[in-house]
């Protein structure tokens, strides 16, 4: 039997209020913002912090309907963020034509394919001489990232992948698309795919805010050809590894995220299904719809805080937003909801083994490797103490917070 450690998360504010924080970074960066030339056109991208040759960058991508301000500054405003970027330079990417005041594209512009549009970051990456990334990428931004990832699997140390859908669209939504544009409700079609309809209904204030910016900041000529770049995508195409067949999947680690009311979770769940066990990690976020960075950037914060120190970097980073108190537990953890407990003990391990096949408990060893294997569960992302280090047949861990 092993002994877990419960947590709470403490009641957080961000550093700035909601609609201030969606659109402002804090001035603690150096920031550049520059229009980079590439294969496929130009393309705005706000680089925050000083590169370290030694480690990557992180580098975001947004969703439709949004740009890198109103898609990531709620949570890279976040305090326990702010910890993260003092190790970690950031490269916001903004899709053509999204930025903040883009002009509109010249009569005969073809807008460039999700596969163009990853096609585009090794140029990036180039210009700010950055040789590996951790990527972040929300909707339409993880299709793409993982695409990139793909293709270049040599500049990718890491993805978190919100809201991800590895699938061509079907003919359905193609047809709600076809009759969103008949109807002229651009708008309106964005922010069913960003949010789940509980939030729509009950979350009045967020939803006006992200409305208003896809109608008064957001180009709508642009962003309607983004969008249907984004309905054009093609199937990922990729394959949970078998042993002795060569599959396409990701070869770095993954960690996927949504909300438990977001409209994307059958597409997350069917990504996890894809991709290799002892990489991916499938993140649940309970009380959380379309956007968990911006409803729960403690959280997210959190989770990617240890998602980067099971890859090696940040060590000895503290986790300030938790509260321990140790209890004894028997053969399982309850998953969390809403404000749930939490198993934590280990920080600065690199490596993580996870057994107990069909129940909800884990066991932990840190050996300083950089490698993890997981088993199917819905628990905490954090390394537990205990002494069983057996190990079962691969499974993809699934963790509820």
């Amino acid at each position: 039997m092993s002994e877990f450690q419960d947590a709470h998360l403490a009641e957080v504010k961000p550093l700035v209020e909601k609609e201030e924080a969606i659109t402002r970074l804090l001035p603690d960066f150096d920031v550049q913002e520059q229009d980079v030339e590439t294969v496929h056109g130009s393309v705005r991208v706000t680089m925050c912090g000083t590169p370290r040759g030694n480690r990557p960058a992180i580098l975001t991508y947004h969703d439709i309907g949004l740009n890198h301000k109103t898609c990531f500054n709620p949570l890279f405003n976040f305090e326990d963020m702010q910890e993260i970027t003092q190790h970690f330079a950031v490269c916001h990417v903004d899709a053509p034509g999204q930025q903040d005041g883009a002009p509109s594209f010249q009569t005969g512009y073809v807008y460039p394919s999700m596969d163009q549009l990853a096609e585009m970051i090794p140029g990036i990456l180039k210009q700010f001489g950055l040789k590996t990334i951790i990527g972040m990428g929300t909707g339409a931004g993880a299709y793409i990232l993982t695409r990139f990832a793909l293709n270049h699997a040599e500049m990718v140390e890491g993805l978190v992948l919100i809201n991800v859908n590895p699938c061509a669209e079907g003919w359905m939504d193609w047809a709600a698309t076809k009759i969103s544009g008949w109807t002229n409700a651009l708008p309106d079609m964005v922010i069913s795919h960003l949010f789940g309809k509980e939030e729509i209904h009950s979350n009045h204030d967020l939803i006006h805010t992200y409305r208003q910016h896809i109608i008064n900041d957001m180009n709508q000529t642009n962003l309607h050809l983004f969008v249907n770049s984004y309905n054009s995508r093609r199937d990922l195409e990729i394959e949970r590894p078998v042993p002795g067949v060569n599959v396409v999947t990701l070869q770095c680690p993954v960690l996927l995220v949504v909300g438990d009311s977001s409209p994307a979770v059958d597409a997350v769940v069917e990504c996890n299904s894809k991709l290799d066990p002892t990489r991916t990690t499938l993140l649940k976020m309970a009380d959380c719809g379309g956007l968990p960075q911006v409803s729960q950037p403690a959280k997210l914060a959190e989770a990617f805080k240890y998602f980067v120190q099971g890859m090696g970097y940040m060590p000895s980073a503290s986790m300030t937003r938790l509260m321990r108190s140790r209890t004894a537990s028997g053969s399982s953890v309850t998953s969390l909801e809403g404000q749930r407990s939490r198993s934590h003990t280990g920080e600065g391990t690199r490596s993580r083994s996870h057994t107990g096949e069909g129940t909800r408990s884990r066991s932990h060893t840190g050996d300083g490797s950089r490698n993890r294997s997981h088993t199917d569960t819905r628990i905490e992302l954090t390394p537990n103490s205990a002494s069983n280090a057996e190990q079962s047949s691969p499974k993809s861990m699934e963790v509820s917070c």
